[in-house]
């Protein structure tokens, strides 16, 4: 099985779900998204597919997120896609894609359903 997840290095969930996909057997493309981040299109495109809003792939934890006024009622998905397209820390991960589908692993088990 084929698996794209994007990843950051720095952060546990991402790599114990990285490291589900490798112990799976999958051949996995890695895609450090602080170092390479989606197009907004494939973003839009990612969350589409796993049936998530742009607020729910919002890394709302984020401090940015807060200073930038994103965590607020009625913030258009416009806005939090250009903040994410200008600081994309505010990306939440991992989020993964196989032949099965899309999912943000949080928790990384949820990767087990991509399987």
């Amino acid at each position: 099985m084929k698996a794209t997840i994007y990843h950051h290095p720095g952060c546990g969930t991402s790599s114990k779900t990285l490291a589900i996909l490798s112990e799976a057997g999958a051949q996995v493309t890695v895609i450090e998204y602080l170092k390479t981040p989606p197009s907004r299109i494939e973003l839009k495109r990612l969350y589409m597919r796993a049936g998530l809003s742009v607020r729910d792939g919002l890394r709302a934890k984020e401090t940015l997120a807060e200073e930038l006024g994103l965590t607020g009622e009625g913030v258009d998905e416009d806005r939090i896609l250009d903040a994410m397209m200008a600081h994309p820390i505010l990306i939440n991960r991992p989020l993964v894609e196989t032949e099965i589908g899309v999912a943000l692993c949080r928790p990384q088990d949820k990767v087990r359903d991509l399987l």
